[in-house]
């Protein structure tokens, strides 16, 4: 255990911080499975994606995430999306 009063704040901070980072991801996470499920149709799936994308720009300007993994994510799940839907 840290002994200075600065190192005890940074491990609150830290914990705080990890917390909230493994929140978002998990959330990116849990958003993503969702919409690669077949049980949605396309206006479903365009309305989860529009919430995906805001999840993941507001995690990279946060940097939770790096930005170009979330633009490869954005990528990819669009790509996703359009191979669905162009049958």
């Amino acid at each position: 255990m840290p002994e200075h009063k600065s190192c005890i704040k940074r491990l609150r901070q830290d914990n705080v911080r990890r917390v909230r980072n493994h929140f978002v991801k998990a959330t990116i996470a849990t958003l993503s499975k969702k919409i690669r499920k077949d049980n949605l149709d396309k206006e479903q799936s365009m309305a989860l994606l529009s919430e995906i994308f805001s999840k993941l720009d507001k995690a990279a300007k946060t940097k939770v995430i790096h930005k170009r993994t979330a633009a490869r994510r954005k990528s990819r799940l669009q790509e996703f999306l359009n191979k669905k839907f162009a049958q």
